[in-house]
């Protein structure tokens, strides 16, 4: 994972701290702290943020609405 997919997942969830437990908070600083002293995170650390990311990003289903815009005068 580089560098940049790493700081997307973190101004996502700099979002959603509030909603956080105690552990994930925990964890998700810790993640923080080294994320900002520049550093890749390890696999292990990577997992948890990927799960903190899943947890609370809710994939929204974009819905088709092309069907009430279609032009049906007939000139």
């Amino acid at each position: 994972m580089s560098y940049s997919d790493q700081k997307k997942y973190f101004e996502f969830l700099k979002r959603h701290e509030k909603k956080f437990d105690k552990e994930e908070l925990k964890s998700y600083i810790m993640l923080k702290k080294r994320h900002r002293d520049d550093e890749y995170l390890d696999k292990l650390s990577l997992d948890k943020l990927k799960s903190l990311y899943e947890k609370y990003h809710q994939s929204t289903e974009r819905k088709n609405f092309d069907h009430f815009f279609k032009n049906t005068n007939k000139d």
